[in-house]
């Protein structure tokens, strides 16, 4: 009798453990997606936590916006399901997350330890102010490879419209974003300020090559991490994920496209082309 009851306290342990495994895996795996992770990561860091946290094995199955989790130990299975949110690109995240499963493979930390790292994990972010001027000077110097390419000088005038163009459109774009707008009418309202901005060269000719200027100012709203994303997770085969993410890139694109063209007919500026 003494028996049965250990047997069946023993049972139960090992099913509430296999509950919160389950429960970490599928919280690491939506973590990872919502800041940019492909999807072959995404899978393999989850595998690893959960083997490493005492699983037999661990199945994943990702979609466009949520991911499937399920464990089994001894004979015993568990499944949950996590929705995904997209939370915006953030390297720092899918880091520690890397760097928590590592650490529980190494057994330097338990299935406690594994819940409260991640519970710790805080999306690292650079000031919005410096951001801008980061992103104005890069796509100024966009503007001056420009320059360069077409035979011309290293015009100051357009460097420095580009700069204050591109800087103003990301802290608009910052702004729109920490109110949770939707990110096609960010990118729409952002390059449609960008755009605005950059014509004022062609209207008053306050720059040699006003031209160059509104083609590097947008240069910010190029998706290029979800563009690589979305073909790393075909090429891999995850065609689901990565027809997702694709169509999410090329939708972005069409949202500044038409921010872009709004500014140009608002301030008649299509001689330009």
């Amino acid at each position: 009798m003494e028996d049965r009851r250990m047997s069946t306290d023993t049972s139960s342990w090992i099913k509430a453990d296999q509950r919160e495994i389950t429960r970490l895996c599928a919280q690491t795996g939506v973590m990872l997606l919502q800041h940019g992770a492909e999807s072959a990561l995404v899978e393999s860091v989850a595998r690893r936590l959960g083997l490493a946290l005492g699983m037999d094995s661990l199945e994943v199955a990702l979609m466009a916006n949520g991911i499937t989790v399920t464990t089994i130990c001894e004979g015993r299975c568990h499944t949950t399901v996590r929705r995904n949110i997209d939370r915006g690109i953030n390297m720092h995240v899918v880091t520690e997350v890397q760097r928590t499963m590592l650490l529980a493979e190494e057994k330097q930390l338990d299935l406690a330890g594994v819940g409260r790292r991640l519970g710790e994990i805080q999306p690292f972010r650079y000031p919005r102010l410096l951001v801008s001027v980061m992103v104005g000077l890069s796509c100024a110097a966009f503007a001056r490879l420009g320059l360069l390419a077409r035979g011309g000088e290293a015009d100051f005038g357009t460097f420095l419209l580009t700069f204050i163009a591109s800087g103003v459109a990301m802290q608009v774009r910052q702004y729109l974003a920490h109110l949770h707008f939707n990110p096609l009418v960010n990118f729409a309202a952002a390059a449609f300020v960008a755009t605005s901005i950059a014509a004022q060269g062609v209207i008053h000719g306050w720059v040699d090559s006003p031209k160059v200027a509104m083609s590097a100012c947008v240069l910010l709203f190029v998706p290029g991490f979800p563009l690589i994303n979305a073909v790393s997770d075909m090429v891999k085969g995850y065609i689901n994920t990565g027809i997702s993410r694709g169509v999410m890139a090329v939708l972005l694109l069409l949202a500044c496209c038409g921010g872009i063209i709004c500014a140009m007919t608002a301030w008649n500026t299509w001689t330009w082309l």
